[in-house]
């Protein structure tokens, strides 16, 4: 009898969790749209790395942050941060809910700030609960690079690795981050440390999957084990500008086409790599004219895969292709990497926590990895770490119908609830073993 009560209590539980999450689904669905008003650009979301529009988006946050009873500070690199249970002091064990704040040009609502506000929602389903832990919610100032061109500046700040070259990169006004961080020192008197607290025990980030596997899954959750590595690249055709109307095909020395030309080869090459992806996603040719044969054309290059090594030679084979068709087409070319990140493995410990946290909320889940960059693999190295995936319409993500169903917010809250008891047994268990 007494083993059927625990069972009905535990189920009384989860009925009540269940609500909770559905009621905070709601709330956090419009504050995503709240939120999704504040922009630098008219017509279009777009928030970039210390914009004023960012400090908006903190004003707005801080009042529900600190309802929710965390002290809420801003850092010298613009990630907004709030601190639940600090009475337990400095060495408490803490658990880190993040995501970043930035957007994409013309982006959508949910990409970042969902898993942002999905670490307020947890405190507020779980009504002021006490947990042998603190809870630090991260909202990262940079994850896209948007305005620098190199990605996650806000929690590399955090880990202590926004330095060297990073800190000279420019926007498109020829600001350098160094400057920029300095600007915002000035305009923001209140900063912080951009630190991470030495009780930091583990990471969770909560993102929309930005991808069509859930879906086809029929899953609201998706349990993240790893991230592809990914590379970034800039690829320079040169050839000889002149008159469109006056100089014959077969004389032309015509950058773009030579650009043109190698794209499609980095598709056919991707292709022979199982897993890969590569995207040429900026071109730029110049002069520019429309009756003026290309002599310059610039592009990016992204590339990613689960396996380094595999990326490395992905990379090395596009850039073979670039100079293969210049030398063909009588162009010069230069290609360079000018930003690379490894891929990422979870701490299996977390990576289960959240498996178990949303079988016990009653969702089935798929062990996945993702291939988009996510600031938990700046900080996984630091921080035992693991991610869970929402099921995202269409797979549709970057874009203004970017969508994520209340129900599976409502799947990730209940499960982020579950995951708070499983946290919290495993901070006991080391206390104990502490103390043995």
């Amino acid at each position: 009898m007494r083993e059927e009560s625990r069972l009905s209590a535990a189920t009384t539980d989860e009925t009540v969790r269940a609500s909770a999450a559905k009621a905070a689904a709601a709330l956090l669905m419009e504050r995503c749209s709240l939120l999704a008003k504040v922009t630098e650009r008219r017509g279009e979301i777009l928030r970039t790395f210390l914009s004023p529009a960012m400090d908006e988006v903190h004003r707005t946050m801080q009042p529900w942050m600190e309802a929710a009873g965390m002290v809420v500070t801003v850092d010298r690199a613009g990630n907004l941060r709030g601190v639940y249970g600090t009475e337990r002091g400095e060495g408490a064990a803490r658990l880190l809910i993040g995501s970043h704040l930035d957007t994409v040009p013309n982006a959508g609502a949910y990409d970042g700030v969902l898993g942002v506000l999905m670490g307020l929602a947890l405190l507020e389903a779980g009504a002021g609960g006490k947990f042998p832990f603190a809870v630090e919610v991260l909202g990262f100032s940079d994850e896209e690079g948007t305005r620098f061109g190199a990605p996650f500046l806000g929690s590399r700040a955090v880990v202590d690795e926004l330095e060297g070259s990073l800190l000279e990169c420019v926007d498109g006004d020829g600001v350098s981050v160094a400057r920029a961080l300095r600007d915002f020192a000035v305009r923001r008197t209140d900063l912080t440390e951009a630190t991470l607290a030495a009780s930091s025990a583990a990471y969770l980030e909560f993102h929309i999957e930005q991808g069509p596997v859930l879906e086809s899954r029929n899953l609201a959750l998706g349990i993240v084990e790893g991230l592809a590595g990914q590379s970034r690249c800039s690829v320079e055709f040169r050839g000889v500008a002149g008159h469109a109307g006056t100089n014959p095909m077969r004389l032309r020395k015509d950058a773009l086409a030579g650009a043109a030309e190698w794209m499609t080869g980095v598709e056919t090459i991707a292709r022979r790599f199982e897993n890969a992806v590569a995207t040429v996603g900026q071109i730029s040719a110049e002069p520019g004219g429309v009756n003026v044969i290309p002599g310059m054309v610039k592009c990016s290059l992204d590339l990613r895969h689960a396996e380094d090594a595999m990326r490395a030679a992905l990379v090395q084979a596009v850039f073979d292709e670039a100079q293969a068709v210049a030398a063909r087409r009588g162009l010069g070319v230069r290609a360079a990497q000018y930003h690379e990140h490894a891929a990422v493995r979870f701490d299996e410990k977390v990576v289960g926590m959240a498996e178990r946290a949303s079988r016990r909320a009653g969702y089935s889940t798929m062990r996945m990895t993702g291939g988009a960059g996510h600031d938990a693999m700046v900080i996984a190295p630091h921080v035992p770490s693991a991610m869970v995936f929402l099921r995202n319409p269409g797979g549709i993500s970057h874009h203004p119908d970017e969508s994520v169903a209340e129900e599976d917010v409502a799947a990730a809250i209940h499960a982020g609830l579950c995951f708070l008891d499983e946290f919290g047994a495993h901070v006991r268990e080391k206390e104990n073993a502490k103390h043995g």
